[in-house]
């Protein structure tokens, strides 16, 4: 289940060089009542997972254990259903699918996968081919590009994890499986929309794995949990968590949305996140990180050199400095990714251009759209010749195109682009961060030395459409 899917994810253009209409939003939505609460990104999850709490969730299963939600409830049923059924993907397909990039075929014989694709565009009756004949499962790749109300939950979720979520339709007919047993490296949470799926789970050989890898029979021994998932139910298991699902005899077919967090979010990542930032920081005052490595040492011509000693002795000068906040931690490259690539804010396009009060030094004003920004203190160069400073980018997702999201390049930009965002000095730090954190704030109440930098500031963010007047 990979966060962005890096297959095939050229634009594709029309013959006479148009292009073509986004496909997104080309399903009608099913007037089913939500059992889901959208008023936060706490009360989705905390109704995603109902009737277990939130904090029980994490303390005992987030990253531990599985967990299976059995549900009794026709409307939680039927709203599931309307979330994406087979009937969907008939629709879509008249409208411009492809192999590959939209939609892949598989399916499991004798313990290996067995990718049935064809090349261009996918036709509905090719693919009900698929279901009855080849018993093969359809796996159709982020469906909230064009369902709304999937874009809806995903976009509440990513501002609840912090993290890029993604989403993947399995539809198998009975009596047939469409992948080996494998574990992925994301947390899952598994929502069952149609029909029955009948889940084996096993032991972890590799603890929240890092990658994605299919495991043979001989090394995964008995299940750790055998499960039959019926429509409104939700199963939730870690990754690593090795696990292969099939539908049963008797059932016409199964489908089900697969949720997919937290992949490369781990304290590793963190670390290769942040360390760049501080070996620069630290280079800066410490002559010692900038003496040269003796000669010849990357052809290892250095024998007798105590190599580790002195990297050990650099490594526990930044430990020190860190603790005892002298080196401030700065994720950047984490932060750039998850606000590039995640979707853009479920509303009307209207909410998304600037308030019509300009903001003025009189006025209170407050940071919109929050969950869909971030604040990052970066090397900025523009050019090799020019000496290096530090700036605040103030980077924000509400340009993102939802189209493109986990496709693996498409909305993807240069490191230092800021076309979705806002570069200051940083001298701005603090008054950004007063924003940040305030519910309302007076803009002259602003950490800035001069009205003008102040009124500068909030008619900028305002004109990117992140900042209301009251």
């Amino acid at each position: 289940m990979p966060k962005k899917s890096k297959t095939k994810s050229v634009k594709r253009q029309r013959s006479d060089g148009e292009q073509p209409t986004p496909k997104q939003s080309r399903v009608e939505q099913s007037n089913t009542p939500a059992p889901l609460c959208f008023h936060s990104p706490v009360s989705l999850f905390e109704s995603l997972i109902h009737p277990m709490g939130t904090e029980q969730f994490f303390m005992e299963y987030w990253e531990k254990k599985p967990l299976h939600l059995k549900r009794s409830d026709s409307n939680i049923a039927s709203y599931y259903q309307s979330l994406f059924q087979l009937s969907d993907l008939q629709s879509l397909c008249s409208q411009g699918l492809d192999y590959y990039k939209d939609i892949n075929v598989v399916r499991c014989i004798n313990g290996k996968k067995k990718v049935l694709n064809k090349d261009g565009r996918v036709k509905g009756s090719v693919l009900n081919k698929y279901l009855v004949q080849n018993k093969a499962t359809i796996q159709f790749h982020q469906p909230q590009r064009f369902k709304d109300e999937l874009w809806r939950i995903l976009e509440k979720l990513e501002c609840f994890f912090g993290a890029l979520v993604g989403s993947n339709i399995y539809i198998t007919p009975q009596d047939s499986q469409g992948l080996p047993a494998h574990y992925d490296d994301v947390e899952v949470f598994i929502l069952q929309l149609e029909g029955q799926k009948h889940w084996r789970l096993y032991s972890p050989t590799v603890p929240l794995a890092a990658e994605y890898s299919v495991e043979s029979e001989e090394r995964i021994g008995s299940p750790t949990h055998d499960i039959i998932l019926e429509a409104g139910d939700v199963l939730y298991f870690p990754r690593g968590t090795i696990h292969h699902a099939r539908t049963p005899a008797g059932v016409d077919h199964s489908t089900h949305l697969t949720l997919s967090t937290y992949q490369r979010m781990s304290w590793g990542d963190m670390l290769l996140d942040i360390f760049p930032g501080l070996l620069f920081d630290r280079s800066r005052t410490e002559v010692n990180l900038r003496e040269g490595m003796p000669r010849g040492h990357l052809l290892g011509n250095s024998e007798g050199l105590d190599t580790s000693r002195r990297l050990v002795t650099g490594l526990r000068s930044l430990a020190n400095e860190i603790e005892t906040g002298l080196l401030e931690v700065r994720s950047t490259h984490m932060k750039r990714d998850f606000i590039m690539n995640r979707l853009p804010p479920y509303s009307q396009q209207h909410l998304l251009t600037p308030c019509e009060r300009i903001p003025s030094l009189e006025d209170m004003v407050c940071l919109r759209f929050k969950d869909h920004m971030v604040i990052t203190m970066e090397a900025s160069q523009q050019r090799t010749d020019e000496v290096t400073e530090l700036a605040v980018f103030v980077l924000h997702s509400l340009k993102n195109q939802r189209e493109h999201h986990m496709m693996g390049g498409s909305d993807e930009k240069d490191e230092h682009d800021i076309s979705r965002g806002l570069k200051f000095p940083l001298s701005h730090l603090q008054a950004l961060r007063q924003l940040q954190k305030a519910e309302q704030l007076a803009v002259a109440q602003l950490q800035l030395p001069t009205q003008e930098a102040k009124l500068s500031l909030v008619l900028a963010l305002w004109s990117e459409s992140l900042l209301d007047v009251l």
